[in-house]
């Protein structure tokens, strides 16, 4: 027996004998994670420093002075670095998990550099998120366990109906590597809240984060219901062989059908969390310096390697030279003259994935940027202009730190462009103008859309996460990976009572039985209609 079946069947077991069901066990475990994320704060961060050279810098959890200096790069960020001291003052003054709940609740979104590459931005791009989560989760999760009333019908209005939400057994979380705590560890959570037992496998592009996760979880979560599995494609593809009850797979499209394939031969539902060219379209007529300052933070944080950076730029060609010009305005003042140098700006995963952006620059202009060191996999914020539909930037995700600008008539033009493509995981909209806004959203579809910003709607947990189509299936964040990784039962409680009103659907059925059902519907009917009004 393999060690991923081992992993398996023991979770299996684990699971069969309830101990995950009770609240009380869930509410513990998750607890346990959290701490989890406090105590080990340092080795997540050393670990995520080593698998994406995210430069680390030592700053105490509770102390937002040298964040306060880090992040005033402008003064339009001051409402966000206020509203983060109130909640470390408070965190100060009462517990971490009232700092975590407010965070949560208020959407928090100092995401402007140099946090990113920092310890500090470990915490706010990685496990201050998934702190955030267990608390709204342990805050709720009794409302989420609790049967949910339905509205009756004439055939049951005097029996209890009602949903019930139960665990759906074992589940296979697969990580990816560009946030490897953040994408891997928000599935387990609402593993866990559900009720259900989880097997992790990270990403084994990340080997020191995912060597930390095998090491430390299991001190701190039932290690036979949640075990760690790590390894490369050949362990990836024995766990997927085995018998799950849901298969939750972070990454991209390709390995996305594979993971579906699998999943297929056992029946298995599936989560599909992929990607996609998420476009952005800026309206001449918003305030392009804070349009392309945003769209600049949300391209190239995590040196591009977000699913939902924006992919590519359309615009007017009357703005084209502006949004060229605040583009670069705004990468000086994130990542200095020379990013290269730049503690706060991150490199390429590896080699492979180097080559593949760089190739992507050759049949277009470069306008900014376009500096690169293949030993370092380094490569600059780069910004491309003179983009063709054909373009090679233009045939796939580029989950990397391209900036490609193509130029449209308006935004019809750009709906047309957009609808042409697969549906994007996101969609983002900068215009001053809610009509705009409205109908790029009603004549586009998307995973997600935002407007006048970036990326933040990830951070809300009462929206749900996912994509459509090309870009995945399933959404999760909050209360929906609670529902997602829960099977929703329909219960209908009857009493064995009323036995005369039954004769109505038993054979033999005649014209007298018919009649009386029809009479007896009509003034169910016509009482509901009278109490809505």
């Amino acid at each position: 027996m393999s060690r991923e079946q081992k992993a398996v069947e023991c979770a299996r077991k684990a699971f069969l004998t309830g101990r995950s069901k009770p609240l009380e066990h869930r509410i513990r475990q998750l607890k346990n994670l959290q701490r989890f994320l406090l105590e080990r704060e340092k080795e997540i961060a050393e670990a995520i420093k080593k698998d994406l050279n995210k430069v680390e810098r030592q700053t105490d959890r509770h102390s937002v002075s040298e964040r306060g200096v880090c992040v005033c790069v402008c003064v339009s960020m001051c409402i966000n670095i206020f509203v983060f001291v109130f909640a470390a003052y408070v965190c100060t003054r009462t517990s971490v998990s009232v700092c975590m709940y407010l965070s949560s609740s208020m959407s928090i979104s100092i995401f402007y550099p140099p946090f990113i590459q920092s310890e500090a931005g470990t915490q706010l791009y990685e496990t201050l998120g998934l702190e955030g989560e267990i608390v709204l989760a342990v805050k709720k999760l009794a409302e989420w366990v609790a049967p949910r009333p339905v509205e009756k019908n004439l055939l049951t209005i005097s029996d209890t109906v009602y949903i019930q939400p139960e665990p759906l057994g074992v589940v296979l979380i697969i990580g990816a590597w560009n946030y490897p705590w953040a994408v891997t560890i928000q599935p387990l959570i609402g593993a866990i809240a559900a009720g259900n037992a989880a097997v992790v496998k990270p990403s084994e592009v990340c080997v020191h984060t995912a060597k930390v996760m095998e090491d430390l979880l299991p001190a701190y979560i039932d290690k036979e219901l949640y075990p760690v599995v790590t390894g490369g494609v050949s362990e990836t593809q024995e766990l997927l062989r085995q018998r799950f009850d849901h298969v939750f797979y972070t990454g991209n499209s390709m390995v996305g059908k594979l993971v579906m394939e699998a999943a297929a031969k056992h029946l298995t539902p599936i989560t599909l969390e992929l990607g996609g060219k998420s476009p952005c379209y800026i309206d001449k007529n918003c305030d392009i310096p804070i349009a392309c300052r945003r769209v600049t933070w949300g391209k190239y944080s995590n040196c591009g390697q977000t699913c939902i950076a924006p992919d590519y730029i359309l615009c007017e060609p009357s703005i084209q030279d502006r949004v060229l010009e605040e583009i670069k305005k705004s990468i000086k003042a994130f990542y200095t003259e020379d990013p290269k140098t730049c503690p706060d700006y991150g490199r390429i995963i590896n080699q492979r994935h180097f080559k593949r952006i760089m190739a992507m620059t050759e049949d277009s202009t470069i306008a900014i940027g376009g500096d690169s060191d293949e030993s370092t996999c380094y490569i600059a914020p780069t910004v491309l202009k003179d983009v063709q539909v054909n373009s090679k930037v233009m045939q796939e995700e580029i989950f990397g730190p391209l900036l490609p600008i193509l130029t449209v008539s308006g935004v019809d033009e750009a709906i047309n462009f957009i609808n042409k493509g697969e549906k994007p995981l996101a969609l983002y909209i900068f215009s001053p103008d809610d009509k705009v806004i409205k109908k790029v959203i009603a004549e586009t579809s998307s995973g997600g859309v935002l407007a006048n910003d970036c990326l933040v709607h990830y951070s809300v947990s009462a929206l749900p996460f996912g994509g459509v189509g090309n870009s995945g299936m399933g959404s999760y964040h909050g209360k929906f990976s609670f529902d997602n990784l829960s099977h929703l039962r329909g219960c209908l409680i009857k009493q064995l009572k009323m036995e005369g009103v039954n004769d109505m659907r038993y054979p033999p059925h005649t014209a007298k039985k018919l009649a009386i059902v029809l009479i007896v519907a009509l003034y169910f009917l016509c009482f509901t209609f009278t109490l809505c009004a």
